[in-house]
């Protein structure tokens, strides 16, 4: 019982450490991992598709519907 209470304690110590330093973000910086999230999951499911073995216009099709008005071209590219 002793083992286990110290073993949580030390993870919870180090929990406790670990979220202190945690940097704080702005918005600008959470909106553009917001972006990069979003873009991420288009080109997952992206690639889902074309391993479905569905035609790469219509994957691709889905990917600007998905990224459209957070990025820019033809492949999803991420706006600065």
């Amino acid at each position: 019982m002793k083992t286990w209470f110290v073993a949580f304690t030390s993870l919870a110590l180090t929990a406790l450490v670990y979220a202190a330093d945690v940097p704080k973000l702005n918005q600008e910086t959470l909106d553009d991992i917001a972006k990069h999230e979003k873009i991420a999951a288009a080109h997952t499911e992206a690639a889902k598709c074309l391993r479905a073995g569905k035609p790469d216009e219509v994957c691709e099709g889905a990917l600007l519907q998905a990224c459209k008005g957070v990025a820019i071209g033809k492949f999803c590219g991420m706006k600065h």
